[in-house]
């Protein structure tokens, strides 16, 4: 009867964390900072539609998942695994497998953010990390991310910025003010993107700046 109430139970937590797996994939992991730099590239580019967003969505799925793995392989090693062999229970489970979670996201979290969601909830000063309730590491992981995720949009915006400058200045100096910029801009753009291999510098700096 234990075991089938057991099984129940498990069965039940399996289909809420299908459920909550979308908001899960944007609280916890670096799904958001990847997606919000692609965006930041796309609107940098002025290609509006180009990438489409579904595969924007992809290329940070598959990113995050290539960062993730080490933090998944742990949460599996640790949880999964042995919740399926039967030799931890499914609460034990999920304390096991929040714990590389947690692992990750103080790595990425700022100090100012962790401390302001500390005061706002209002429990006494945490002295160590495990002292840290979740529902704070969260919501302060998440302000974090998106503060790095725009210092980095910025930093890729700029150069592309520099170039509209330049061409609807010299499009000014030619008097040529009826002519839109962005068709002159739009293809220097593209190409200096391209020539420098500009996704494969984008890739490679959002996996660095997680480590």
């Amino acid at each position: 009867m234990n075991v089938d109430g057991d099984n129940a139970i498990q069965l039940l937590l399996l289909l809420g964390s299908v459920s909550l797996l979308p908001a899960l994939l944007f609280c916890v992991t670096s799904f958001t900072r990847i997606l919000i730099v692609l965006g930041f590239v796309r609107s940098g580019l002025g290609t509006q539609t180009t990438p489409p967003n579904q595969v924007l969505v992809g290329i940070a799925l598959f990113l995050t998942l290539f960062v993730m793995g080490p933090t998944v392989d742990q949460v599996r090693d640790r949880a999964v695994a042995p919740a399926i062999a039967g030799k931890i229970s499914t609460m034990e489970a999920i304390e096991r497998g929040q714990e590389p979670l947690r692992e990750f996201m103080f790595k990425q979290v700022r100090s100012s953010d962790l401390q302001q969601f500390v005061r706002l909830s209002k429990i006494e000063q945490p002295r160590t990390r495990r002292d840290v309730p979740t529902r704070v590491l969260i919501p302060a992981f998440i302000i974090s991310e998106l503060k790095t995720a725009f210092q980095i949009g910025f930093l890729i915006f700029l150069p592309f910025l520099i170039i509209d400058l330049v061409v609807s200045a010299t499009l000014m100096s030619l008097g040529m003010i009826m002519l839109p910029p962005v068709f002159i801009s739009l293809p220097f753009k593209i190409l200096l993107f391209v020539l420098v291999d500009g996704w494969a510098l984008i890739t490679r700096s959002l996996v660095l700046s997680f480590g």
